[in-house]
């Protein structure tokens, strides 16, 4: 029953990545500069709901898995943890490489997540990065890009964070388009939501340092966020070049807010 349930939804997503492939031939928009911001008003208010949220429960909580080292990995559960989480993302990975008419990738990201599921116990450890074998991180924020889908304006988003109008959307895609969502029974389901909030929780401590200084130490930890996130998100997706490149650095926000 399960097989005849999933084979409609196979055809459909290779039905599509055909038609992702014929998009991703179409000429790219020019890559973006500055930022839109209409909603900034707004924007800063939640911005300050996230702040007030981080200070009462996140920075407490993740200072508690805290070795006192700045910048140390977390500790071996909550590596496991993070490592499951991660595990569980890339089937829709998968898809979004296939959708973004990358094979390649989709292939890498497959037998990524056959060998940690299998050797590394469901994705507890990561025995796939050892043989080199890191897969591709994407999501269909990546796949909209890819298409030819503009940034839209800056939001951000509640407990989220930084984000774009097409990130946003992308958020929302990929919540059904990872086939874990179907696979997994109830309430086995559940672990999934559970594994990539206590994962936040660790990044979250593993970048205590850089996180504080943003939100707490910047004269406008609004404008601070906004700027990190778009120069790294702009990085990630090849749409800066040069002494921009050389210049991008690694945003805290991206394993925090999951992006």
């Amino acid at each position: 029953m399960t097989s005849l349930t999933v084979l409609p939804k196979a055809r459909a997503a290779l039905c599509l990545a055909a038609a992702a492939a014929l998009l991703a031939a179409c000429a790219q928009k020019p890559a973006p500069t500055g930022f839109s911001d209409p909603l900034e008003a707004n924007n800063r208010e939640i911005h300050e709901f996230n702040r007030s949220v981080d200070r009462a429960i996140l920075r407490p909580v993740a200072n508690t898995f805290r070795s006192g080292t700045p910048g140390a990995r977390p500790g071996p559960v909550m590596q496991g943890v993070t490592n499951f989480a991660q595990n569980l993302d890339v089937p829709g990975a998968v898809v979004n490489t296939l959708l973004q008419g990358r094979p390649q990738f989709a292939l890498e990201n497959t037998l990524r997540f056959a060998l940690n599921t299998t050797v590394g116990i469901g994705g507890l450890f990561d025995p796939a990065s050892a043989i080199g074998l890191h897969g591709k991180t994407t999501d269909f924020g990546e796949t909209l890009h890819v298409w030819g889908v503009g940034e839209g304006n800056y939001v951000e988003l509640p407990l989220l964070g930084p984000s774009t109008e097409r990130d946003m959307v992308g958020r929302i895609v990929d919540i059904g388009l990872n086939p874990m969502r179907y696979v997994l029974p109830k309430p086995e389901s559940n672990i999934v939501p559970v594994a990539k909030v206590v994962s936040s929780v660790g990044e979250r401590s593993r970048y205590s340092e850089t996180v504080d200084s943003v939100l707490y130490e910047s004269a406008d930890s609004y404008a601070q966020a906004r700027l990190l996130y778009l120069q790294n998100r702009r990085f990630q997706l090849g749409q800066t070049a040069g002494e921009a490149a050389d210049a991008a650095f690694e945003d805290p926000y991206e394993d925090i807010y999951g992006e």
